[in-house]
């Protein structure tokens, strides 16, 4: 039987256990998030005509991917809203908000990390990929793409654990601050729980809960509705949680004494 992998973590907010060494770029007021038309036609021919089907095959052949719930999307027809997820996978978790939405395009709030790759920058970017900004003039131009692609319809998925612990079974504590966008917007906001369970032959697949939509409390003052918006949608992942029962890496907490 193979030895389970353990890592020891000391902060659940700020330790990343993504395998990468990359030097993230600066996202300053020069980086574009708008692009011209052309640029965006050969986005939605790479994301739509070469991206989508390869995502998919992986998702199910490899890792039997199973979504549950995903019929209460339907209530967000004819508006763009927000999909906040736990972050447990560094490459398919680019994969998965595709298929749970299925037709609706997917721009994910990342890491500078994903538009610093040699390489594959532009490829990124052109997949969705929405950094988050460096300073407050690209903070400005980061909010005016997120309002014109909830505008086109389309889904800002989010990853408020922001950073990537393979396998992990539970969910960090994560900030409010990116639950400030649906209230602003006015629009939903829904939830994925990645789960890992065991499948008849002993392997692993994943298990992935859809579940909303959630409304941010407009009787409630800014910062008071998007803390109880990002309690509900906490709480929720945690219950979800619950129906993981494989543990592939196991994680346990420095002693501080110890570090």
């Amino acid at each position: 039987m193979k030895e389970q992998k353990i890592i020891y973590y000391s902060d659940e907010l700020k330790n990343d256990f993504a395998d990468s060494k990359i030097v993230p770029i600066k996202i300053d007021k020069n980086y574009k998030y708008e692009h011209n038309i052309f640029w965006r036609i050969g986005a939605a021919i790479l994301y739509r005509g070469i991206f989508y089907l390869p995502a998919y095959l992986i998702d199910r052949l490899k890792y039997h991917l199973t979504i549950v719930n995903k019929e209460v999307l339907k209530q967000a027809k004819g508006t763009g809203y927000f999909l906040y997820g736990n972050h447990t996978q560094e490459v398919l978790d680019t994969f998965i908000p595709s298929h749970v939405t299925m037709f609706r395009r997917v721009y994910v709030i990342a890491h500078p990390d994903n538009v610093s790759i040699k390489g594959m920058k532009t490829m990124n970017k052109m997949l969705g990929g929405l950094p988050v900004p460096g300073d407050l003039e690209s903070s400005r131009n980061f909010l005016a793409a997120i309002k014109r692609r909830v505008k086109q319809k389309a889904v800002i998925m989010v990853y408020p654990e922001a950073h990537v612990w393979p396998y992990y079974t539970k969910i960090r504590n994560y900030p409010s601050v990116s639950f400030k966008y649906p209230n602003e917007l006015d629009v939903p906001a829904f939830c994925i729980t990645n789960t890992y369970q065991k499948r008849k032959n002993g392997k692993v697949k994943i298990v992935c809960y859809v579940d909303g939509p959630f409304y941010a409390d407009k009787t409630l003052p800014k910062k008071q509705a998007q803390e109880k918006l990002r309690n509900e949608i906490y709480e929720t992942q945690v219950e979800r949680s619950k129906n993981n029962n494989v543990e592939v890496i196991k994680y346990i907490k420095k002693d501080k004494e110890n570090d």
